[in-house]
């Protein structure tokens, strides 16, 4: 994938896009991860139809790193989405947000009024304060999330914790994507968890006006799917969370042709 560069009002962001001229699609990756991690969205029958842009957050891949530890949180991130968005000319697109990305996705609703719908995945809609004993599994794995230092080690666990149980994370892009990752992202969002640090997504999700699809690893090593069918989600696709089988927190890795046919067929309706 070619790597392609950006020079938002801040910082300049790295990106990846598709061949394809429809519909756009705006993927957004999870903690220390980057939009290599997308490479089966970008490289498929999907990105030769629809315009995919798959973005490196502030201090993740390529993309530079915000200058103060504080602008890693919700705001911080989706503020950068949505200039990603108007620069690129995608703000009329449907955007999709992995793990941290989701949060992101949600916490950017109201500076995205044309979008035409929402995919969350590995990610777990919180209130404040987070009821996070429900929300997620318990994993040893997910302290490595919120660390500024991370082994080699570390980042192996933390990334196995992305697949089905017994599956080793691949080097590239997974564990290269942690170690890269600026350290303060992690801390930063560690400490952006407080009662002014996002929006309650509890909230959001309840009064959504536009689609909004949740997708879930049958085998999920992070993330509680009986949380979320708590939730009341109105808009809700198809009024269930779609549940991807053989895949844990990276679906679109994992089970790439089932995530992206589940992506087409939201499009399809969506554009409809």
């Amino acid at each position: 994938m070619e790597l392609k560069k950006l020079q938002l009002s801040s910082l300049e962001l790295s990106y990846y896009e598709s061949s394809g001229t429809g519909s756009p699609i705006m993927l957004i990756h999870g903690n220390s991860a980057s939009g290599l991690t997308y490479q089966h969205q970008i490289n498929s029958s999907l990105g030769e139809k629809h315009r995919i842009v798959a973005i490196d957050l502030p201090g993740h891949g390529d993309s530079q790193a915000f200058t103060q530890m504080v602008e890693y949180g919700m705001p911080g991130y989706a503020n950068v989405v949505v200039e990603a968005a108007k620069a690129l000319g995608m703000e009329d697109g449907v955007f999709v947000g992995w793990s941290l990305a989701g949060h992101v996705v949600l916490e950017a609703h109201k500076q995205l009024p044309s979008a035409k719908g929402f995919v969350i995945f590995g990610t777990p809609p919180l209130a404040f304060p987070p009821a996070m004993e429900e929300a997620y599994l318990p994993n040893p794995a997910m302290g490595v999330g919120f660390s500024s230092e991370v082994t080699e080690e570390q980042a192996q666990a933390y990334t196995d914790a992305f697949f089905v149980p017994g599956e080793t994370a691949p080097k590239v892009p997974f564990i290269t994507d942690v170690l890269r990752t600026d350290g303060n992202a992690r801390a930063g969002l560690a400490a952006s968890i407080t009662p002014d640090g996002y929006q309650d997504e509890v909230e959001i999700v309840g009064n959504l006006s536009i689609p909004l699809a949740i997708f879930h690893g049958e085998e999920e090593q992070l993330v509680n799917i009986a949380y979320i069918n708590k939730l009341t989600m109105p808009t809700l696709w198809r009024n269930e969370v779609q549940v991807i089988k053989a895949a844990g927190h990276a679906p679109h890795w994992e089970q790439a042709e089932e995530f992206n046919g589940l992506l087409e067929a939201f499009m399809v309706e969506v554009l409809q």
